[in-house]
């Protein structure tokens, strides 16, 4: 049980440090929530400070999640507590201890953690909500693409890819929380009134 709690911990204190706000701090000397969407995001950070700062958070928040899976593999053999670190990390991102526990949605963390544990299914499910994002320029549209349909391949092919079958509910739980991050801008999606990629921020 120590083993899971620092395992656990470690995940979720990486994905507590919020790059889009340390980003916009040294930049603008903002707090990142307080501007266009209030998100802590790499999406934000693009409609707040450009392209460049933007692809910075994103990497970095990626990487919260492939670090949080590294870790764990090297502690331990153990796939439940491999993939509880990253969902460690995702909720870390999302309720950052560091910031008073209002963070982003977690998707690039949730990037990095999925590509990390289910690689072949993320980047297959990567693609579609790439060109989702292309075509529609709703960046939320393909984070929810991505992140429902890499589950839904890992679940579907399990005989296939033969992941251990933790990973598999952890996607689920992955998903779910996804979902209710996103739940507004599902809303603002079926009204057509969701922020398009481009936009800039009020």
């Amino acid at each position: 049980m120590l083993e899971v709690f620092i395992l656990v911990l470690i995940g979720y204190l990486l994905g507590s440090v919020s790059f889009s706000y340390l980003i916009a701090k040294k930049l603008k000397q903002v707090d990142i929530r307080q501007h266009g969407s209030g998100n802590a995001g790499a999406t934000n950070t693009l409609r707040v400070l450009g392209v460049g700062p933007a692809i910075t958070v994103l990497a970095l928040d990626c990487a919260k999640g492939i670090v949080a899976i590294l870790i764990a593999q090297w502690a331990t053999q153990d796939p439940l507590i491999v993939s509880l670190s990253g969902l460690a990390a995702i909720v870390g991102h999302n309720w950052p201890v560091f910031y008073k526990f209002k963070g982003g949605k977690g998707v690039a963390t949730t990037i990095g953690v999925l590509a990390t544990l289910v690689f072949l299914p993320a980047l297959f499910a990567g693609s579609i909500a790439i060109l989702s994002i292309i075509f529609t320029r709703y960046v939320s549209l393909g984070s929810l693409l991505f992140i429902l349909i890499t589950p839904l391949l890992v679940w579907t092919f399990s005989t296939t890819f033969d992941y251990p079958s933790a990973y598999r509910y952890i996607l689920l739980a992955i998903a779910a929380l996804s979902i209710w991050r996103h739940r507004e801008n599902i809303q603002r999606l079926l009204k057509g009134t969701e922020s398009k990629i481009g936009q800039k921020a009020m």
